[in-house]
C-alpha cells in the first residue's frame, strides 16, 4: 500500500509542478519578462520547440519562437491572462496542459490616457511540457481563437 501511496504522491507533485510551470509562463508574459520567459522553454535545439499564436503560421526552433514573444512584448502595452478550464495530462516525462486564455490587452496609449483601449479575447491553448533536470520546460504552445457567437441563428427560417 505504501508503494501505491508514494506513486500517487509523486504523480500529484508532478502535476503541481507542471501547473506551476504553466502559471509561470503566463505570468512572465504579463510582466513582459523576456528573460524569465526564455528560461521556461526547452534549451538548445535538440528538441525543436514550436509555437502557434492565434492567426500566425507555425513557428519552429527556439530562436524563432523567442523572437515572436519579443515582438509581442515590444508591441503590447498591457496584457493579462485569466485561465479557465485548465486540465493536465501526463505520460512519462511529457505533460499536456489545455486551458482557455481569457485575455485582456491594451495597445499604445491615446493622448491623455495611461493605456490604450482594452480588448478582450478568448483563446484555447495547448501547452506541452517536457521534464528536464532543471524542471518542466515548454516544448510547444498552440493558441487558437474562439470565435464569438453573434447571437443570430444561422438556421432561422425566413419570415413569410
Amino acid at each position: 500500500m505504501s508503494a501505491a501511496r508514494d506513486e500517487h504522491e509523486e504523480a500529484a507533485a508532478d502535476i503541481a509542478a507542471v501547473e506551476q510551470a504553466n502559471t509561470d509562463f503566463y505570468e512572465a508574459l504579463e510582466r513582459g519578462d523576456f528573460d524569465a520567459l526564455s528560461g521556461l522553454w526547452l534549451p538548445g535545439e535538440d528538441l525543436t520547440v514550436s509555437c502557434v499564436h492565434p492567426g500566425w503560421p507555425v513557428l519552429t526552433g527556439r530562436g524563432e519562437v523567442l523572437r515572436s514573444y519579443a515582438l509581442i512584448m515590444a508591441n503590447t502595452e498591457y496584457i493579462q491572462f485569466f485561465l479557465t478550464d485548465v486540465g493536465v495530462a501526463m505520460t512519462g516525462d511529457t505533460a499536456l496542459v489545455t486551458c482557455t486564455e481569457n485575455i485582456l490587452s491594451g495597445g499604445p496609449a491615446e493622448e491623455g490616457n495611461a493605456l490604450g483601449p482594452l480588448v478582450g479575447q478568448l483563446v484555447v491553448a495547448t501547452n506541452v511540457f517536457r521534464r528536464t533536470p532543471e524542471g518542466w520546460k515548454l516544448w510547444s504552445h498552440h493558441g487558437s481563437p474562439v470565435l464569438a457567437e453573434t447571437g443570430e441563428e444561422e438556421d432561422e427560417e425566413p419570415a413569410a
